[in-house]
């Protein structure tokens, strides 16, 4: 019981990432210091999608459901957790590219907003 609420967590946790990634430079402009955190959570999240690679996360999910008793799963999380609702038949190379792009340019139109922002200050 303990690794299934474990595992549970870390999806949870894998989530508020994938939030932070996309819209943690908001937090920016009201504390200076999340920069630092979210520059390279925003790095991460943007390589994994552009490159496709392996998340930790979804592997040490897995590992905690096996040890739980439970099936892990293929794929990364976005694609068993989110695109299942949203796209039925899968995470393709042009969706997770689209991800990866969307994740940027959400980042680049914050960033430049904090650096006007704070030029002004």
């Amino acid at each position: 019981m303990l690794f299934r609420i474990a595992a549970d967590s870390l999806v949870l946790f894998h989530l508020c990432f994938i939030l932070f990634v996309l819209f943690g430079g908001l937090l920016a402009l009201r504390w200076r210091p999340v920069v630092w955190l979210h520059l390279p959570a925003a790095a991460w999240g943007i390589a994994v999608e552009f490159f496709h690679l392996p998340c930790p996360l979804t592997r040490w999910e897995n590992l905690l459901r096996h040890l739980a008793g439970q099936e892990g799963y293929g794929g990364g999380f976005i694609e068993h957790y989110v695109l299942a609702l949203i796209y039925p038949a899968g995470l393709t190379p042009h969706i997770q590219l689209g991800l990866g792009m969307l994740a940027l340019l959400i980042n680049l139109a914050v960033y430049g907003w904090i650096i006007r922002r704070w030029k002004k200050t």
